[in-house]
């Protein structure tokens, strides 16, 4: 079931998100984007609504949600099919920087406030990797990594 929620903290492995029935759930950093997220930060901050997708609800109370399962499906017709490991390819490791940056299809019944949360989501993540890039470029430069004339 998709829901939505607001974030109300934030860890290093995950973020917790009050949902609708006054019950607080947990997003695992894993389940953020379908992306690598080195920084949950980059991707969330507090105060922002989010749509989750509640994936568990254990014996203890404790809600397993995930903000990746809730995005609706890609507009090429398909997700992932699901593989076992023996079959998985190895991965290619690539930049954040060299990644074809290409906004997927929006369905007709996506909402202006669920396009404008994306967009806002994915200016957050470019201006982030900016920032970090040009801070890798001046440590480079302090550190005398550059040669004199």
């Amino acid at each position: 079931m998709v829901v939505e929620g607001k974030v109300t903290g934030i860890t290093k492995f995950g973020a917790f998100v009050d949902l609708e029935n006054g019950k607080t759930g947990m997003v695992h950093i894993s389940e953020v984007a379908p992306t690598y997220v080195n920084d949950i930060k980059d991707h969330l901050k507090e105060g922002q609504v989010v749509k989750v997708r509640i994936l568990s609800i254990g014996d203890d109370g404790k809600i397993g949600l995930s903000i990746k399962k809730a995005l609706p499906p890609r507009a090429d017709g398909g997700g992932r099919p699901h593989r076992s490991s023996s079959d998985r390819p190895q991965k290619q490791h690539t930049s954040p920087s060299s990644y074809e940056w290409q906004p997927a299809r929006q369905s007709e019944s996506a909402s202006f406030e669920d396009m404008l949360s994306k967009f806002k989501q994915t200016s957050d993540e470019k201006i982030s990797n900016l920032k970090r890039a040009n801070e890798s470029r001046r440590g480079a430069s302090r550190r005398g990594n550059f040669s004199k004339p």
